[in-house]
């Protein structure tokens, strides 16, 4: 069979190139998409054929989805040709090979099911209907327009505040019931029905999670803040900001952080503010009658981005209550782009979301909340803590900060194992997803349960500000099973809500009242669980499982170096877990602004600054921070703010997709419907030739979309030589707009028949005159620089030498990534690799010396 293929092109490529004297131009068809993975799969199709620019070409005959498997270097393995000939250059073209199966990439790696994603068009299409338009625009629109944009960011911060107060409102109460039955039961010595409830009451709200993840929305499982960072990157993959998606992540998380697993709200949070935004930014919809001229001004992806900018800042305000800290996490860590004027826009949202917050406090102060009080946002007042340091003191916090970022380097290392092995799990169907969610929300159970059972009773302290031992379900002396006036200290952290468990770790006043073995096992037991949590199909954060592991390292520290320093306990917690924080996620001033504005002391400042950048950069000795981990695992092509070190070895022509499908600046119907039909390019150059000019030019780019309202319309010519200009006055550039959800024109809904196809379509007055173009010796690193800082979908490449074709193909975000560049040229590594550096190594090496 592969033979018989490898004869066939041969054929074909002989029988081009008497095509080709004859001064006919065939272009092979070259289908490239992006891919994520999803649940359950197939490997997708390379669309091969050829098409031919005139009447005579049979396109009935055009067959689509043969893969055709040749020999690759002589070695029998999965391999892929096109005979192609450029239908501009007139050369013939040997048989290409597209490419090997990468079986190396994350994707590969994670096997699962595949959903072609795109890329967002964030640059600003200059045409002449633009031009047109922006020129007609009366005032009165250009105000309405910054109205509504105010008016949004408005509305994101207050159904961002909202959500994130009936999400703190719920699993209070949710978790507060459970805990009061627990210890009510326990109270009365019945402590197999008091486990037996609190495991129960888990394992039902953990499945509830589960089941809403596996069967509605499972974009929303996870944390959202890697799927967040795509989409500002310029990464539109389906379902990530839908409705569906929304409402799984409200509720989700209610259920999933009240089942008691180490996860926290946080991360969802950005999703939910995202994704409020994104619904806000939709531009009205049709279906549900919520159109409007002044909507429509919102259907690009230019102004979703910058409304969904705003919806991940406010997520974090909500989360954290620290409004500031919510724009920074936006400037440093989700955007991919920052104006001025979009920090305006977020700073007023997370304002707005403070206000709402502030409002929703008073009223729950007053008792009508519930089990949720003013403490139920959290807010970690240490204002009390003792500031003054000496060179000793900033020697364990220089220790502090390094073994922070060595155990967090470890713990992203682990979760990209465990993420990967679970996505293996969770592709074999739902009912494996919620059996394993049940399997480690009942180990949780029994972890926190259990576990307080090893510690010894203590004696209440008689200084103790508190009630000790403490009456409600969140008090700092939990009695747990102990006689009157004695305390269980790991009960005090394992049976509380995290948020809880996290004030008493913080809390100043709270000297020696936590021994050195419980601290050890509650950093062991959540440093494992949180380890293991994450991955699995619930929404999940991982800002309280780090502050929670790193808080009780810090407090661990601070009984080893208490002999020698005089920083309180609650503040080496803080810091402690501000070396968590920076040594997994890689942030370090929206961290540090974020931690002071919960902890309300800006004396902090100097000390959390030092552990936060020691952390870091030890981190980064290892191995990336954890989104950019899950980012990689996900498969989503995200583009790095700097170039790769091996992309300065070679240049754009090297990694430049072909052959290339392009178009005359008058074309035909028929052509244009037959090469979107045939492949799944959404950009394509528009080339003038004689006798409009004097030799072949590229007079621009013309998109996918752009292309399809034009047959929609029917603005076509019977006369090639004579267009109607006037024809393009039934359309405005908002006829242009981009739907953010739904299936917009398909090719398939258009009404073209046979006579359509003969008539002519003139490409000027849509094409961008202006796209960005670069010389096809320019450094790779060098245009991938300029490719994400000016937010393009696509790029395109021109010859250095004249007597060429005037475009050489053109660079998307595909020809970035290292999977494609290490894929065609095997032989370059990038420098880490080259290095060999990694946590694994470094624990190999470990080891070994044990061994020795």
């Amino acid at each position: 069979m592969n033979n018989t293929c490898v004869l066939i092109l041969l054929l074909s490529s002989r029988v081009g190139t008497l095509l080709s004297d004859l001064g006919r131009s065939l272009t092979a068809v070259k289908h490239h998409k992006y891919w994520i993975w999803f649940i359950g799969a197939e490997e997708p199709l390379v669309y091969a054929g050829m098409m031919d620019k005139e009447d005579d070409v049979n396109y009935g005959d055009y067959e689509r989805g043969i893969e055709i498997e040749g020999l690759l270097d002589g070695n029998e393995e999965n391999g892929r040709y096109l005979s192609g000939l450029s239908d501009r250059s007139m050369a013939h073209t040997k048989p290409l090979l597209v490419k090997r199966i990468n079986t190396t990439s994350q994707i590969a790696i994670v096997g699962a099911n595949l959903s072609p994603i795109e890329s967002l068009d964030y640059e600003i299409f200059y045409n002449e209907i633009l031009k047109h338009d922006w020129r007609s625009r009366k005032k009165s629109q250009t105000i309405q327009y910054v109205v509504l944009k105010w008016g949004f960011a408005l509305l994101i911060g207050l159904g961002t505040g909202l959500v994130g107060f009936f999400n703190s409102y719920a699993v209070e109460n949710i978790a507060g019931f459970k805990l009061l039955m627990t210890t009510s039961l326990m109270s009365k010595n019945r402590f197999l029905e008091a486990f037996l409830a609190y495991a129960g009451v888990n394992i039902c709200l953990a499945a509830a999670a589960a089941a809403l993840c596996a069967f509605i929305a499972p974009a929303a499982a996870g944390s959202g803040i890697p799927e967040v960072k795509a989409y500002l990157n310029g990464v539109d993959a389906h379902y990530i900001l839908a409705p569906s998606t929304l409402f799984v992540k409200i509720f989700g998380s209610i259920l999933g952080v009240s089942a008691g697993f180490v996860v926290g709200k946080e991360g969802p949070m950005v999703h939910t503010g995202a994704c409020i935004a994104s619904l806000l930014g939709q531009g009205g919809s049709r279906k549900y009658h919520l159109t409007s001229s002044w909507l429509r001004f919102f259907k690009n992806d230019r102004d979703r981005r910058d409304m969904i900018t705003c919806g991940a800042a406010a997520g974090v305000a909500a989360a954290f209550r620290a409004p500031v800290g919510g724009v920074l996490f936006a400037l440093e860590e989700a955007a991919s782009w920052w104006r001025s004027a979009l920090l305006w826009r977020t700073f007023f949202t997370t304002a707005v979301v403070a206000v709402v917050l502030r409002v929703a406090i008073q009223f729950c102060a007053t008792g009508k909340c519930g089990l949720f009080g003013e403490g139920g946002l959290i807010l970690y007042d240490v204002g009390s803590a003792n500031i003054t340091y000496s060179a000793v003191d900033i020697f364990a916090v220089l220790l502090l900060g390094t073994v922070g970022g060595i155990l967090g380097s470890i713990y992203n290392y682990l979760v990209d194992k465990v993420v990967r092995t679970y996505s293996i799990i969770n592709e074999k169907g739902p009912a494996f997803k919620i059996s394993l969610v049940v399997t480690i929300a009942l180990l949780t159970s029994c972890c926190f349960y259990f576990l307080p059972w090893v510690a010894h009773c203590i004696p209440c302290p008689s200084d103790s500000a508190s009630a000790c031992p403490s009456s409600d379900e969140s008090g700092e002396y939990q009695n747990f099973q102990c006689p009157p006036g004695y305390y269980n200290d790991l009960a005090s952290l394992f049976l509380n809500t995290n948020d809880d468990a996290i004030r008493n770790l913080f809390s100043p006043k709270i000297i020696k009242e936590f021994r050195i073995s419980s601290l050890f096992i509650y950093f062991a037991t959540i440093y494992c669980l949180g380890i293991i949590t994450y991955g699995i199909a619930i929404p999940s954060g991982l800002f309280i499982p780090v502050i929670l592991a790193g808080a009780a390292y810090g407090r661990l520290v601070s009984r080893i170096f208490e002999m020698i320093t005089k920083l309180d306990r609650g503040l080496f917690a803080l810091l402690g877990a501000a070396s968590f924080l920076g040594g997994t996620m890689r942030m370090t001033v929206s961290i540090c602004v974020i931690l002071l504005e919960l902890t309300n002391d800006l004396l902090l400042l100097p000390l959390v600054m030092l552990v936060l950048l020691v952390s870091k950069t030890v981190a980064d000795s290892f191995n990336k921070g954890v989104y950019d981990l899950i980012l990689q695992i996900k498969g989503l092509p995200y583009l790095e703010a700097h170039a790769e070190p091996y992309m300065k070895n070679l240049v754009a022509g090297d990694v430049v997709s072909g052959p290339l499908i392009t178009f005359s600046g008058i074309e035909k119907v028929g052509i244009i419907w037959h090469a979107l039909n045939a492949t799944g390019h959404n950009g394509f150059p528009v080339i003038d030739e004689p006798p409009f000019t004097d030799a072949p030019e590229l007079c621009g780019l013309v998109l996918r979309s752009h292309l399809l309202v034009l047959l929609k319309e029917k603005i076509f010519s019977n006369d090639k030589n004579f267009i109607d200009q006037s024809s393009f006055q039934r359309i405005s550039a908002l006829d242009f707009g981009k739907a953010g959800s739904g299936k917009g024109i398909k090719l398939e809904d258009l009404d073209i028949d046979e006579e359509d196809m003969d008539m002519y379509v003139d490409l000027h007055p849509i094409i961008n005159a202006s796209p960005y173009t670069v010389v096809e010796t320019m450094p790779l690193a060098k245009a991938a620089i300029i490719f994400r800082q000016h937010g393009l979908r696509h790029m395109c490449v021109v010859p250095k030498s004249r007597g060429r074709p005037p475009v050489v193909g053109i660079l998307t975000r595909h020809d970035f990534m290292p999977e494609h560049v290490l894929g065609l040229y095997p032989h370059i590594k990038s420098q880490k690799q080259s290095l060999g550096i990694s946590v694994k190594n470094i624990l190999s090496s470990v080891l070994k010396c044990c061994i020795h």
